[in-house]
């Protein structure tokens, strides 16, 4: 297997094939790999060859490139100063997002200082968090209006159209959220 693919993909793949609501047997009558091999590979007890991985990735509908991005990598540990990587927000100026987390993660997490003047619409594929540290935000979701306060939290599940914006001086909101590249499942039983 290549060093770029020599990941432990397979949670990245049963997660996957769980969305689909196939069985292995399925994956395997498409992919022509065996059950028990597919099992294994599901469990990281077996790793699969690029060509193994390119016959998984297209039974279920996607690459071996996304399965990768989705694949749980080594363990780590990043610490992102309150002082780091401040930049202008989308709203100009006044407005500050901080990211809280660095590179391509299963969670993307933002915080946002300052003016954020609702504008723009956002619809993301995956189940997101928005907490107000300080000051208030008002977030309107498909058609409604939710007025939020310090220490206000509105959960929105994947697909749901919203925008939001700062009512206070000194607004700070944390945004978290599920990234967009990971297979979220309803059922986290599956």
């Amino acid at each position: 297997m290549d060093e770029e693919t020599d990941l432990r993909v397979g949670g990245s793949i049963r997660r996957r094939r769980r969305a689909l609501d196939l069985t292995l047997a399925k994956v395997a009558a498409r992919s022509g790999l065996s059950i028990p091999f597919l099992s294994q590979i599901e469990n990281d007890r077996a790793r699969p060859s690029t060509r193994s991985l390119n016959l998984v990735a297209d039974a279920l509908g996607t690459t071996a490139v996304q399965l990768i991005a989705a694949a749980e990598g080594s363990r780590r540990v990043d610490v992102v100063r309150a002082d780091e990587q401040l930049a202008p927000g989308d709203d100009g100026p006044e407005g500050r997002a901080r990211p809280l987390v660095r590179g391509v993660q299963q969670l993307h997490a933002v915080e946002f200082t300052g003016e954020h003047d609702g504008r723009r619409e956002f619809r993301h594929r995956n189940d997101e968090l928005l907490y107000v540290a300080d000051g208030g935000a008002e977030v309107e979701t498909e058609g409604r209006l939710h007025r939020l306060t310090r220490g206000d939290t509105l959960y929105l599940s994947g697909g749901v159209r919203h925008r939001w914006r700062a009512t206070a001086p000194g607004t700070r909101v944390l945004l978290v959220a599920v990234a967009d590249h990971i297979e979220a499942t309803a059922d986290p039983r599956r």
